[in-house]
């Protein structure tokens, strides 16, 4: 597509924000631990996206932003949250339902609780770097913080999972079919 000067007019970079849905999608999983709180995340940060589109800044990085939004929206959610009352007359536990719990699902089951355990710091650099391949550098941007950082937190916090899960050195290689491989097995050296 060329414009009225005749060059090669740029794409529109909003078109590329569906491209970054799925792992905008496990991100948030990771860090609220709900399936429909990671689906009102991801809603509010493409739409604070969209409505800011404007403050992005053409060549940089789209995906680093984008998270970026995510994590900041997720921070003052739970500072909003740390003041509300707790369901306290049941209601709302009362129409939770419950799925069969099979092999796959008791160990997710057990490596999300063990998730929730870690200090969201630990928790977003091990799911960043671990299970969403994000790079050292590109999961630095988006925490704002130095590189050295994020290597620390994730190795802080894969010792503690494999603590808590009460993981032998080798172990999580060997069930690798299991969801905590797919965070367990990253690459020592990626960190």
């Amino acid at each position: 597509m060329t414009d009225s000067k005749g060059q090669e007019a740029s794409a529109d970079p909003r078109n590329e924000i569906v491209t970054h849905l799925p792992s905008l999608r496990a991100f948030a999983r990771g860090l609220t631990g709900d399936v429909a709180a990671a689906d009102d995340l991801v809603q509010d940060t493409v739409l604070k996206a969209w409505s800011k589109f404007g403050q992005f800044r053409e060549g940089t990085n789209l995906r680093a932003w984008l998270f970026t939004i995510l994590r900041n929206t997720h921070l003052s959610t739970r500072r909003k949250r740390a003041r509300e009352v707790a369901d306290s007359e049941g209601t709302f536990a009362a129409r939770l339902a419950s799925k069969p719990d099979h092999d796959g699902r008791l160990a997710l089951q057990e490596l999300n609780a063990a998730m929730n355990l870690l200090p969201i710091e630990q928790r977003e650099a091990l799911i960043l770097v671990g299970a969403l391949g994000f790079s050292v550098e590109e999961a630095a941007q988006t925490c704002d913080c130095a590189p050295g950082t994020i290597k620390s937190r994730a190795n802080r916090a894969r010792r503690a999972l494999a603590e808590m899960l009460h993981l032998e050195k080798g172990e999580h290689a060997s069930a690798s079919d299991s969801p905590i491989s797919a965070v367990m097995a990253a690459s020592p050296s990626a960190f």
